[in-house]
Parts: C-alpha cells; sequence; structure tokens
C-alpha cells in the first residue's frame, strides 16, 4: 500500500510539474514577468491576434486552450490558471478557457486579466461565450494562485484590455454598447461594419458604478496609464462616410429613422448621411464640386484623463507630424495642397499605426508600439518608438525612432536582408532590455494546414532584442521553453485538433510602482474669469450639466489653424465682421456658424425586413432634446448649429457621452472647415480650445494660440442665467 502511494505522489508531481511549472533556458531577466499563451488562430479578420474586432469570445476566432503564465528571475515558469483549477489540455469542454491582457497592480502583488470559459462539449453545442474580468493573487514564489471574477462589470458583454486606475478603479474596454440597450448590440464599425468595442469604460469597485469614459465608433484599444497620469490607448480613426452602403455599394444597408431601441423603431431604405464629405470612391457624388473625396483610416494614440474628460490625440500629435500623404478637401483654392512632408519636418519616419502602446519605464512619456499592416500579420510589425513627455513638448517637434528595421511592417514575398520577421507586445524593462513576442516569419499570415488541421505559418514567442551593428533591434533570446500544446476543439461543426506551440504574448514586467497622480478636468483661466465677471457658480453650473447628461464647448477663435495645415481653408473671416485671421494672400472664406453632430447608432444591415443584429454610427445633425433646450434658440440658423461670434468664438451645450464632431459653415450653409475626429465629453465638462484645429505652436497667421475671453461663453451663461436662476443642487443634482 505504501508503494502504491509513493508512487501517485511522484505520479502527480511529475503531472503538476508539467502542467503548472517549468525551468526555462535562455535568457535573464531582473523582474519576474508575466505573460499569456493563445491558441494559434490562422484567419487574421477579426479573429484575436487583429488589430481591430479582436474582442469577441467565441471559439471560432478566439480558440481555447492558452493560460496565464508568470517566468520567474530563477528561470521557473509557473502556469498560474492552471494551478489556480482553471484550463484543461487535450480536448476543450465545459471548463476549458482562453486568456488575454495581463496587467500587474501598482503594487506588484496582484493582476487583471481578462478569460472566457468553456467550449462546446458536443458538436453544434456552442452557445455564447464571453471574455470577463478576473483578478489573480498569489502568484509570487512560494504563494498560492487565487483567481476571481470582478464583479459588477457588465455581463454577457465582451470585457477586455483591463487595467488599474491610480484610485483602483478597473478601465476596460468592452462592446457592451453605449446606451447600454441590447437592441444596440452590437456597435459595428465604420470600415467593415463588423462587431468592435465602443470605447473605454470605468468600474468604481466600491460603488459597483460603470461608466463610459470614452465612446470610439470603431473602437479603442490597449489603454494605458502613463507617468503623468493619463489614459493613453490607440484608437481607430476613421471617420468617413460607410463604404459598405454608399450610392455605389449597397449591400442590404438602411437607415433608421432614430436610434433604434426595439424592433418596432421605424426604418427607411435610403443611405442618406450628412457628414463628412463623401469618399474619394464615391464620383457620382463628387462630380460638378470642387471636393476631393475624404478617407480616413488610421490607428493614433489617443488621451484622456481618469475621469475621461479632454480627449485628444496624444499631446495634439496628429496627420501632420506621423503621416507621409493625405489630400487636400477642395480643388479650385491654390492656398490648399496635398499634404506631402517638407524635408525639414523633425519627423522622418512617416508611420500609420500605433498599435499596443507601452511607455518606456525608464523615460517618462518615451512611448513604445508597433506599426503593422491592418491586416495579415496579426499585428505583428515594427517595433518604433516617440517621445512626448508632457504637455510643454511641441506637438510638431515629435520624432518617430525605428527600433527594429523598417522592412519589418512589409509582407512581401520579397524581403529586404535587414528583415528578421514580424514583432507584437513590445515590453522595456526596468532594466532597459527590450522584450516583445516575435515570429521569424516574413510573409503574410495563412493557413498552411487545413480548418480542421491547421497549420499557421507564424509562431509567436517572447523575446529578449539586441542591436546589431547597424543599430537595429534583433531577437535575442527566448524567455521560455513552455512544451507543445495538444489541443482538441468543436468551432462550432468541425472538430478542430491541433499538436504544435501555443502563441506566447503580451509579457507584463512585475514590479512595484508609484501610482501616478489622478488626472481630471479643470477650468482653463480665461473660462474662469467668465464665470467669474457673470458671477455665475461654476460648481452649480457643473452640477447642472452633470444632472442633463451635457457638457459644453468654448472655442475661442474659430478662425484660428495651425500653421501646417494648408489642406482646409484657413483665410477665414467672421461673416459680416472684420475680424479674420489670414495666412497667405488669396480667396478668404467667411464663416458663420457652427454646426455639431451627434454619432448615432442608425446603419443597419442585412435588409430592412430583417435586419442584422447592431448597427453602425453615422454623424447626424445635434439633435439631443438636453442640448438643444439648452442652447441660445437662432430663428434662421441651419439644423444642429450655434453663432460665431464677433470676436470669433464659439459655445455650446453638447450632449455627453456620446462621439461628437462638427464643422464651420458660411452663410450659405456650405461647409469650410470640417473636424476630422470623433470627440466624446464628460457629464460636467468644460472643454475649451484655442481654435478649429488646435494650434501646435502657431496659427497661420504667425500668432500664439488664442486665450481670449470667448464672448460666446458670456452668452451662453448669461442665458443659462435667465432661464435657471433659482436652481437648487444637493449632491449635484436638483
Amino acid at each position: 500500500m505504501l508503494k502504491i502511494i509513493i508512487y501517485m505522489v511522484i505520479l502527480f508531481s511529475v503531472t503538476y510539474a508539467s502542467i503548472a511549472e517549468k525551468i526555462a533556458t535562455g535568457a535573464s531577466l531582473n523582474n519576474p514577468v508575466i505573460f499569456v499563451t493563445q491558441f494559434p488562430i490562422a484567419a487574421d479578420f477579426a479573429t484575436i491576434g487583429s488589430t481591430f474586432a479582436n474582442h469577441s469570445g467565441e471559439i471560432s476566432v478566439s480558440g481555447r486552450g492558452g493560460d496565464l503564465y508568470i517566468r520567474y528571475t530563477d528561470g521557473t515558469i509557473r502556469n498560474l490558471t492552471r494551478e489556480a483549477g482553471f484550463g484543461n489540455t487535450g480536448f476543450q469542454g465545459i471548463n476549458s478557457i482562453a486568456v488575454r491582457d495581463p496587467a500587474v497592480h501598482w503594487n506588484a502583488e496582484k493582476a487583471l486579466f481578462s478569460m472566457v470559459v468553456g467550449a462546446p462539449p458536443v458538436i453544434f453545442g456552442e452557445r455564447n461565450y464571453f471574455w470577463q474580468i478576473y483578478e489573480i493573487t498569489g502568484f509570487a514564489q512560494g504563494q498560492t494562485a487565487v483567481i476571481t471574477q470582478i464583479a459588477n462589470q457588465p455581463v454577457d458583454y465582451n470585457n477586455i484590455s483591463p487595467i488599474y486606475g491610480s484610485d483602483d478603479s478597473v478601465i476596460f474596454t468592452t462592446d457592451m454598447p453605449r446606451t447600454k440597450n441590447r437592441y444596440n448590440y452590437p456597435q459595428k464599425d465604420e470600415y467593415e461594419s463588423t462587431p468592435t468595442n465602443t470605447g473605454l469604460w470605468k468600474l468604481n469597485p466600491q460603488t459597483g458604478d460603470v461608466s463610459l469614459l470614452q465612446h470610439s465608433p470603431s473602437g479603442s484599444f490597449s489603454p494605458l496609464i502613463d507617468s503623468a497620469g493619463r489614459i493613453v490607448f490607440t484608437r481607430w480613426d476613421h471617420l468617413q462616410r460607410d463604404q459598405q452602403a454608399s450610392p455605389i455599394n449597397v449591400i442590404e444597408a438602411f437607415n433608421y429613422l432614430n436610434e433604434p431601441i426595439d424592433a418596432n423603431t421605424p426604418r427607411t431604405q435610403s443611405v442618406h448621411e450628412v457628414f463628412p464629405e463623401p469618399r474619394e470612391a464615391e464620383t457620382g457624388l463628387l462630380n460638378g464640386s470642387n471636393i476631393e473625396g475624404h478617407r480616413l483610416n488610421h490607428f493614433f494614440p489617443w488621451e484622456i484623463n481618469q475621469d475621461g474628460t479632454e480627449e485628444e490625440t496624444l499631446n495634439h500629435v496628429g496627420r501632420h507630424e506621423f503621416h507621409s500623404y493625405f489630400n487636400r478637401s477642395i480643388n479650385d483654392d491654390s492656398n490648399l495642397v496635398e499634404f506631402i512632408p517638407r524635408l525639414n519636418r523633425p519627423n522622418t519616419n512617416s508611420i500609420l499605426n500605433t498599435f499596443m502602446l507601452h511607455e518606456d519605464p525608464n523615460q517618462n512619456g518615451r512611448f513604445i508600439a508597433i506599426e503593422a499592416p491592418e491586416f495579415a500579420t496579426h499585428n505583428g510589425g515594427q517595433i518604433i518608438a516617440f517621445n512626448l513627455i508632457d504637455d510643454d513638448l511641441r506637438p510638431d517637434l515629435v520624432t518617430v525612432d525605428n527600433l527594429t528595421h523598417e522592412s519589418t511592417r512589409d509582407t512581401s514575398n520579397n524581403p529586404a536582408a535587414e528583415h528578421i520577421g514580424f514583432s507584437r507586445d513590445p515590453l522595456t524593462l526596468t532594466n532597459g532590455t527590450l522584450i516583445a513576442s516575435h515570429t521569424p516569419e516574413t510573409r503574410a499570415n495563412q493557413n498552411e494546414g487545413t480548418r480542421a488541421n491547421p497549420l499557421p505559418r507564424y509562431d509567436f514567442k517572447i523575446k529578449t532584442y539586441r542591436t546589431n551593428v547597424a543599430g537595429d533591434y534583433v531577437p535575442d533570446t527566448i524567455i521560455s521553453n513552455l512544451d507543445d500544446a495538444n489541443i482538441s476543439y468543436f468551432d462550432p461543426d468541425v472538430l478542430v485538433t491541433y499538436n504544435g506551440p501555443l502563441w506566447e504574448l503580451q509579457p507584463v514586467e512585475i514590479v512595484t510602482r508609484t501610482p501616478p497622480p489622478m488626472t481630471v478636468s479643470e477650468i482653463p483661466v480665461p473660462e474662469a474669469q467668465v464665470f467669474a465677471e457673470e458671477n455665475v457658480d461654476s460648481t452649480m453650473f457643473k452640477a447642472f450639466l452633470k444632472a442633463n447628461e451635457l457638457a459644453v464647448v468654448v472655442m475661442r477663435d474659430v478662425t484660428t489653424r495651425d500653421v501646417l495645415d494648408k489642406q482646409q481653408p484657413y483665410n477665414l473671416r467672421v461673416a459680416g465682421e472684420s475680424h479674420q485671421t489670414i495666412g497667405s494672400p488669396g480667396q478668404i472664406y467667411d464663416i458663420s456658424h457652427m454646426q455639431f453632430f451627434q454619432g448615432d447608432q442608425i446603419r443597419g444591415s442585412g435588409g430592412i425586413n430583417s435586419p442584422d443584429a447592431g448597427q453602425r454610427v453615422l454623424a447626424q445633425y445635434l439633435h439631443d432634446s438636453n442640448a438643444v433646450a439648452n442652447n441660445i434658440p437662432l430663428v434662421t440658423a441651419p439644423i444642429g448649429s450655434t453663432e460665431i461670434y464677433p470676436d470669433d468664438s464659439v459655445s455650446a451645450f453638447v450632449p455627453a457621452q456620446r462621439a461628437m464632431t462638427w464643422q464651420s459653415i458660411d452663410p450659405t450653409g456650405t461647409p469650410v472647415v470640417r473636424e476630422r475626429y470623433w470627440i466624446t465629453f464628460q457629464p460636467g465638462e468644460i472643454r475649451t480650445c484655442g481654435g478649429c484645429h488646435g494650434v501646435n505652436d502657431r496659427d497661420q497667421s504667425g500668432a500664439l494660440p488664442s486665450t481670449i475671453k470667448a464672448e460666446a461663453f458670456r452668452a451662453l451663461l448669461k442665458h443659462w442665467q435667465t432661464n435657471y436662476p433659482d436652481l437648487i443642487f444637493v449632491d449635484g443634482f436638483e
């Protein structure tokens, strides 16, 4: 009997070691690293490794069989999920898992990650599977791992990319609709009308409240809290007309008459759009006009405060600083030119995308990212870096450093000699070492097997990097030596069988960090002076905004534009007034109103009689009832617009927690300057900007950004005071 017990103990020890703990070879690390393994899904459209629409928990696009691991400094590797009772090898059924997106707490004693649990136990047995957020403790050597599901998060939605806020709140992305109405699920992106996440959300662990920080019509990705306390993230910017439902390409598309709340919401066969101008491919809409046609498609770094306020591109860096080309808006003004970087632009390395952002822990404001193709490489590409230290750094001075060779973003069948394969999930360790997940494959990804027996080209392994004689970073040493996996699952009508390596992704260093400061919005000096001069209590005013889910925008001088922006009209004058801002001799454009648009989820697909689930966001004239009711009424103003005042200022109430955009128009209602991005405001936010295209250093006339006390804002406060003179607020509500 004793021999049997000893044999069982030995068998258990061997089995546990093979599942939960191994000794790695190769690289030496100064701190432990937590990472995930993922089933290597070969397809790269809307799958777990894709650049967008990568959030679904469906087994066909996310697979099963991966785990959460930790790699210690002595080389020991520990399977944390398996140790805590989650997941299994072999056939993936009810207890199987997939994991992603680990993020370590400031004290390095716990971590968040997302996990989806379950797989079809029989053929055609698939149900709905959703990523949920979990927290792990006890991962230090000698401790016991404990995994707990985070309470109060959205259920039956995919919640991914969780991070800790400076106040221990949980910030994450989810595909829960902005409306929290299931009939609006899923929100579909502006490009392929594919389900997407809806932006950044915040879970308050103390109250259980889940609030929308940032509404993204096409999706936001990879949030982090930087050293300045900002939420920094990658956002898909694609504010253009729907290529899936244009006059030249209608695919069973239609419009709801308003944002649908149920199956009875009225529909129309029309696919009419009001903003922005037609795409360049829509020649039938452009013929006979001076419009060049508009397209926009990139993944840029963005920032918001931790309360969701002041959304803008990171340090206001934009296309003029990063891109190599984009077109002008109209073709009959010789002042307007296509954008091609001048030889003296500080940034000589143009990029389109910044995936998987990470801040260098050794240099505040130095961000590492991946410049990758939109398709075909599972988010793998070139490792780049750029410095955006703080708001004092002029955006137009930013430079991009190519860490790996520029060819490593290329999928050519004839790669350059410097192409060492594709990298993703870059991480700079506190000792200065660069690590990333890497595949030596240089071609576009492909399944070289079958659906039932996949053989993906890519084999992502986490490696340290070193510099070669040319100064390029190249992969050096693998940090692990995990065994191949033997996995099978129903997908859902085919039994998928795979025996091979899992992808090793998303390394995070386990090291204590001081929580950055909480960043919040503050009222700038000119607007604070207007409050004081009009004897309006700003606290009461902001409480009114919060109670009515409103924000206020203040544009101090909408005739000013950044000196680099020669792609839209920049010789601007307030109609009927003397004030103007002129950048060069030539045509002058009169502007009379600022017209606002709100992002409504009204574009349906699948046919008007039996529509598919969910809708795409379209820009619609401002019609939010609270905003319209509180704005200064204008008798003859174009729909959704407010007056541009003689001092060139604009101010208006706008809906909060909904993507917004705008354009200036002339007295005939013709658009002059169009905003190119969606912006979200928070309830109670008073958002100010110097001009229509914020000035990086000097405006088109050579002047500094405007600091005037906007008369439009003064008039708005007076109007509000007149209509609400006796309001009493308790705890921010009427």
